[in-house]
């Protein structure tokens, strides 16, 4: 838990996506781009694009659950990518691109896998949910600075306009209700 709210630490692909989308939800607090899931330490972006870290890149959303709920924050995560996509999203491949959300208690573990269950029950998707649902186990390295706040740095930038700029789209249309006023 962080000083101002919860936290959720989240895997879906490119951290560069899931950032900006999370950055323009109300509630959300501040989010950070990093690492888990891996054992290297403190390991750098050439290293976990590698793939042999075993880190996936994930965004830390610190969220006020006062404003909005550990489960709507994975209802908008599971919108924005498809985590049916076993190790990828799109034509990002490798085990740094996985589905996946790391969990810092019991009940966000519970929520996680309740949620995968109604969404898979509910056929939102063609094939089976992948997404790993693992504690943090305190696992997480802050990425590089320079990948900060990366879409709003570079919204021109070929990536930035062809994959995040549509995934923010995507958030704004299905969430108009949770986008942070400003």
């Amino acid at each position: 838990m962080s000083q101002t709210g919860e936290v959720a630490t989240l895997g879906g692909g490119c951290f560069w996506c899931l950032e900006a989308v999370f950055l323009g939800v109300d509630g959300v607090n501040s989010v950070e781009s990093g690492y888990a899931g891996g054992k290297t330490q403190r390991p750098t972006y050439e290293q976990v694009c590698d793939g042999a870290t075993g880190h996936a890149e994930v965004v830390k959303v610190d969220f006020d659950p006062a404003k909005i709920s550990y489960r709507e924050i994975l209802d908008i995560f599971f919108a924005i990518h498809d985590p049916t996509q076993l190790n990828r999203q799109g034509n990002d491949v490798g085990t740094q691109y996985r589905s996946a959300i790391f969990t810092h208690s019991d009940a966000q573990r519970e929520t996680a896998l309740q949620a995968i269950r109604e969404i898979g029950e509910q056929g939102l998707y063609d094939g089976q949910i992948v997404t790993q649902v693992l504690p943090l186990d305190g696992n997480y390295w802050a990425a590089e600075a320079y990948h900060q706040n990366y879409f709003a740095q570079h919204p021109n930038q070929g990536y930035c306009s062809f994959v995040v700029a549509p995934k923010v789209a995507k958030f704004r249309q299905k969430f108009a209700h949770r986008i942070k006023a400003g």
